[in-house]
């Protein structure tokens, strides 16, 4: 945490009489409101040392740096801020991982009160020195913690966060934003982003594995095949991160798991199950399947809904099959910002996660694939995601089972 002088934080010493109450006093240990008001304790879930080692890993300044340079990413978070101005305005807001303070900073030039710029990593410290270099000390607050720890003594109006990891559930940040939600979001509060969509399909890729396998039959005129199997082994035992195209993605895409950051739990995010049903829509080589996301930046509405009352689930269930034909359909451009990291679309740091077969399925125009993918934090490290792939396919099953780390 930062030492207790008057400006640490973002704020001076004059501010007690500006606001009503203190630095010290706003800011400090609380017991957490449930859903329900009653102010039972919350549970904290404990900071691991794999907790500590992913914090420290945001302390570099090349991960934020890449993150800011993702254009479409940053200006679609900034125009979703000021798309929704008219609810920020006046208000306070909780920026969950902050990082280097730059969506705190938009919220702030938004014309929001006040804002919680929440950050475990060290990178809260840089945070804090550009919040003072941009006059922005009596609006923005630098916490220097987990928002599991740290406490704010007031409720807030805005949650925002860039919480999305690759596959989207990786890092399992998303948890942090529902911690942040359940202890200070006001009933009819807004988060951004509202809600998130994962997305799966089969795809072909002969250049990935031309380039990563093929290789090794011919080198400078020597028979290396021997190295095929270390080099299957090697190349694709865990998810890749890379870029593919519209053109290699063989069917229409499956809905894995739909999230509405006003309702889901943290338990919901230790396993998502998925069945899938796709026909492909070419004959090519099978390589395997392709994750990728949308987040939408919707209004408050969902959150004014009873949460008491059970809310009907929007898309098909994950345990029911579905094909292409039932994908989520994005809402109107005009009710909400989407930001897609979709084939399709610009590319984003994101890119997409491919998890690639050993050997290849040829598969016919119209042949069904199916089989079911349950993505589960791993026990060893919950920020790990463990990934079982069941497909089968012109009558022969496999299982494909990697760890995203």
């Amino acid at each position: 945490m930062y030492s207790s002088s008057g400006d640490s934080n973002g704020y001076h010493q004059d501010n007690k009489q500006q606001f009503g109450m203190s630095q010290r006093d706003r800011v400090r240990r609380v017991r957490a409101k449930s859903r329900d008001g009653f102010g039972e304790e919350q549970k904290v879930t404990p900071c691991t040392e794999f907790d500590k080692a992913y914090f420290n890993s945001y302390a570099h300044v090349g991960i934020h740096e890449e993150m800011i340079k993702d254009h479409v990413r940053t200006n679609t978070y900034r125009d979703a801020i000021f798309h929704h101005q008219s609810l920020i305005e006046g208000k306070v807001v909780v920026d969950v991982g902050c990082g280097t303070g730059i969506l705190s900073i938009f919220c702030a030039q938004a014309g929001a009160k006040r804002v919680y710029a929440v950050d475990a990593s060290d990178i809260a410290v840089q945070a804090n020195e550009v919040v003072k270099a941009n006059n922005l000390s009596d609006k923005v607050i630098v916490l220097h913690g987990r928002v599991e720890d740290v406490e704010i003594n007031e409720e807030v109006d805005v949650i925002i966060s860039e919480w999305m990891g690759y596959m989207l559930l990786y890092e399992s940040m998303l948890g942090s934003v529902i911690t942040a939600r359940d202890r200070w979001l006001k009933h009819g509060g807004l988060i951004l982003p509202s809600n998130a969509t994962l997305y799966m399909a089969p795809v072909t890729h002969p250049d990935r594995y031309r380039e990563s396998i093929e290789f090794w039959r011919n080198v400078y005129g020597i028979d290396m095949s021997a190295m095929l199997p270390l080099a299957k082994q090697c190349a694709f035992e865990e998810p890749s991160v890379e870029t593919i195209s519209g053109e290699n993605v063989l069917t229409w895409p499956h809905v894995v798991k739909h999230v509405d950051c006003y309702t889901i739990t943290i338990d919901e995010l230790e396993s998502v199950t998925t069945t899938y049903k796709f026909r492909s829509m070419m004959r090519a080589p099978f390589h395997g399947f392709a994750f990728w996301f949308d987040v939408e930046f919707g209004g408050p509405a969902a959150s004014l809904i009873n949460p008491r009352v059970p809310v009907l689930p929007t898309v098909p269930s994950n345990n029911s099959p579905m094909d292409g034909s039932q994908r989520k359909k994005r809402t109107n451009p005009n009710e909400a910002l989407v930001l897609s990291t979709a084939p399709e679309d610009p590319p984003t740091h994101w890119q997409q996660t491919l998890i690639y077969f050993y050997d290849p399925i040829d598969v016919e125009q119209d042949q069904l694939i199916e089989g079911s993918a349950t993505l589960t934090q791993s026990k060893e490290n919950r920020r790990f995601m463990n990934i079982n792939l069941r497909y089968s396919s012109g009558g022969r099953s496999f299982v494909k089972e990697s760890v995203m780390r």
